[in-house]
Formats: structure tokens, C-alpha cells, sequence
């Protein structure tokens, strides 16, 4: 996979007006159709006029929604698949995490499987081996390394794969959702070893749905959407984009629930503020803060006990936390005039991250809902506290229990606690 690049040039891949057509074939029955690239009918592309340059060293993010062309321009990379149009050009020894079972012999061992890849590599067998320890040991599969892979679980057959392909001297690493397969402990470990592989020079490519890995350690993201390049830059602005296109998208199914003309609401929220304590608008809030929400509302017909709801998602759309001022005690058995609620949250212990917001009105017993509306995001900050910690972190009470005769510690607070000189 070596092109002839200018050697002066930092960069590694160029994408020229890349473009994917698939045809499909419609047969008598519809439940019949099939993707091919051969004859008639009607045409699919999977991938328009997409151009990028990455250079050396960068890590750079792919999101889109499912069908949006990633894993598509992926195959097209690693020459898995060729464009229809356009052109892709690599500089550089690649290695890939696509799909699982991709890349491995189902009939080979684990160990054999390791040799073959180094091999397709253009890796000496001396240099494989050099390697092997440290791949089995990242991979955690020693008991099972002579076992053909066609009996590993996707876990096992995923730290494997990734291993392998982290470990042999890539000069660009593409990685694609397979990395989801593994369980939590695995995933942070392979983050971990990808940025240590960046800070050495090495170029990555991660698609990935989890948008809070993506922003956590790319220098930058590409969105694909219905096959075109959206967007390529910073990824807090990409993954901004991205999400307020997916919620307009999830926002646009509620009308299903509700009724589809917005004029036939009973009750429709026109907007949401965010403030801190003192009535200040508030963007940035501190670890433990509390936060003021007022929701304005209009009400166009009478609604019977509504419930007002606030919901709070973390930047990769994982639900934090909700509040309901029905389960609080608050609502009314008729509500006829327009107006605003207001809630002050308990203190903030949510992580450091950006959040986004959206309310809801709710029938009795989140029976029926009436509206719904995407609300501002906000930070939390915190110079320790991140991702690593979990969603929150709460402060619990904790109590020193000395075992036989040793000396009771006596415990100091953390503003008791100084920096020893």
C-alpha cells in the first residue's frame, strides 16, 4: 500500500472526489433485492465526491449515521473495495480493525494467525516475533492461543485482532466500530495504546458512534451524511453539528406520538434558559454547582396534570439524569394559561463534559406526551474529574475502622489537606 507521495509532503492519505456506486437489482419480489455492482436498474451511491488530505501523525474521527458511507470509505482505504470514482492514495505500511472475523483465518490458531498477518504486512518472521509477547499480552488470550480463532467469542477474537494490528509497526491504523464488540475495560485500554501510538507518529483513523471517545482523543473529525463529507474540522464543532442533526431527526419522530400538524398541540414549548443561582445565563458551570432551568410554554387547549420534564445527555448521547416535577409533587389538574416553570437542580456532579438538555411535557403517568423540545448544552468543568470517573461522581460518607491495637488515624479534610514541601 505505498504511493508515490511527494516525500517532501507531510501527508499520508489523499482522498481526490472519491465516489461508491452499488446497483440494486430489483427482481419480481421486492423482498428479493439485492446490492451488486452489475446490471440495471437503479443506482446506490454509498460514497459522493468525498475529498480529504491527513497528514502524518493526526487522528482524526469519522462519524455519521448508520448508511452514511463510513465503513465504505474505509474498504476504499485499505483497498478492500475500489472507488467507481475519484482516487485514494496511502503512504505507508496499514494496518486495519474493520469488521469482526475480517483479516484471520478461521482454520488458524491464534499464533498462526499472528505469523500470517505479519506476514501480509511485509514483516520478517524475526520481526513478528520480536513483537509476539507484547501481543499476546495486550490481547489477554494466552491460554487460548492455540486454539483455532473460529472458536474464540468477538471479544476474544477482537482483542486479537486489534493487537495485531496496534502492535506490528503500522505507519496508519484504521480502526471501524468492531472495537464496540469488547467490553469497557478493553476499549479504554485500546484508546489508551492509540494515543500512545499517535504521540509516535503513527496516523489513525476511528470511526466510531462513540462521540465521546472521538472528541476525548482526535485532533479533528470528518463527517460523512447520506455519503457526502459534511464536514472536517475541530471535532467539539463536528460532533456539535452532528448531534443537532440527529436530534432534529429524533425530535421529527415525536409528532408521530404527538399528531403530525404542530398546530394541533395542546402545548408547545417555545424555549429554555439556563442560569446560574443568581439568575445569570450560565454556559459553563462548575463541578457541584447548581443550575436554574425555566421552560416557557404556550398553551393553546387546556392540559390535564401535566408533567414537566427535563432530561440531561452527555456529549456521546449517553442519559444522565432527569427530572420531573410531577414525581416532585408539581402539577396541576388543569393547566390553562401560558407561562414558565422553573427548577433548581440539586448540585451538579456530573463529570467534566459537554451536555446538551431537552424538556418535555408529559401526560399522567408519562402516559401521553404532549411536546418535546432540544434545549441549549452546557460544560461542567473540573480539572480532575473526566470520563475515567464514570457519568457522576457523589461524595458519600466515609468512615477509618482500625483492626486489633494499632493507633486511630485521625482523618483531615481535603481543605485541611496541604501540599508537603
Amino acid at each position: 500500500m505505498r504511493t508515490s507521495f511527494d516525500r517532501m509532503s507531510n501527508v499520508v492519505i489523499r482522498a481526490d472526489s472519491l465516489s461508491k456506486r452499488y446497483r440494486i437489482i430489483r427482481s419480481r419480489s421486492a423482498s428479493n433485492s439485492t446490492f451488486s455492482r452489475s446490471s440495471n436498474n437503479q443506482d446506490f451511491w454509498a460514497l459522493q465526491d468525498v475529498s480529504f488530505e491527513i497528514d502524518r501523525g493526526e487522528v482524526v474521527g469519522i462519524i455519521g449515521r448508520n448508511g452514511a458511507g463510513k465503513s465504505t470509505l474505509l474498504k476504499i482505504l485499505c483497498r478492500i473495495t475500489e472507488p467507481t470514482e475519484g482516487k485514494a492514495r496511502i503512504r505507508g505500511r496499514v494496518t486495519s480493525l474493520l469488521e469482526v472475523g475480517t483479516g484471520f483465518h478461521p482454520e488458524l490458531t491464534g499464533r498462526e494467525n499472528v505469523y500470517l498477518n505479519g506476514s501480509i504486512l511485509g514483516m520478517t518472521r524475526a520481526e513478528i516475533r520480536n513483537k509476539f509477547d507484547e501481543i499476546v499480552s495486550f490481547a489477554e488470550i494466552d491460554q487460548f492461543l492455540n486454539t483455532p480463532v473460529k472458536r474464540y467469542s468477538s471479544g476474544m477474537y477482537v482483542r486479537l485482532a486489534f493487537s495485531v494490528a496496534a502492535h506490528l509497526e503500522p505507519e496508519v491504523l484504521v480502526v471501524d466500530e468492531a472495537l464496540a464488540v469488547g467490553d469497557v475495560g478493553f476499549q479504554r485500554k485500546c484508546l489508551d495504546h492509540m494515543r500512545n501510538l499517535a504521540r509516535s507518529g503513527v496516523t489513525i483513523l476511528l470511526v466510531s458512534h462513540n462521540l465521546f471517545a472521538v472528541k476525548s482523543m482526535c485532533h479533528r473529525v470528518l463527517m460523512l451524511s447520506a455519503g457526502r463529507l459534511g464536514f472536517d474540522g475541530p471535532p467539539a464543532e463536528g460532533i456539535d453539528l452532528y448531534e443537532k442533526n440527529s436530534r432534529s431527526e429524533a425530535n421529527s419522530q415525536a409528532p408521530g406520538v404527538i399528531g403530525e400538524d404542530i398546530n394541533q398541540w395542546p402545548i408547545v414549548i417555545r424555549f429554555i434558559e439556563l442560569l446560574d443561582e443568581g439568575d445569570a445565563p450560565r454556559a459553563v458551570y462548575e463541578y457541584g454547582e447548581r443550575m436554574r432551568v425555566r421552560i416557557h410554554y404556550e398553551v393553546r387547549r387546556p392540559v390535564r396534570y401535566p408533567n414537566f420534564y427535563l432530561g440531561i445527555r452527555r456529549s456521546d448521547n449517553v442519559a444522565c439524569c432527569s427530572f420531573s416535577a410531577a414525581r416532585d409533587g408539581v402539577t396541576a389538574p388543569l393547566l390553562e394559561q401560558s407561562g414558565m416553570i422553573e427548577l433548581l437542580t440539586p448540585p451538579l456532579r456530573l463529570v467534566s463534559d459537554v451536555y446538551s438538555t431537552y424538556a418535555t411535557v408529559w401526560g399522567h403517568e408519562f402516559k401521553s406526551r404532549y411536546c418535546e423540545q432540544t434545549g441549549p448544552s452546557f460544560h461542567v468543568r473540573d480539572e480532575v474529574l473526566n470520563e475515567h470517573f464514570g457519568v457522576f461522581h457523589l461524595p458519600a460518607e466515609w468512615r477509618w475502622r482500625v483492626n486489633g491495637d494499632g493507633k486511630q488515624v485521625t482523618p483531615l479534610l481535603s481543605d485541611q489537606l496541604t501540599e508537603e514541601k
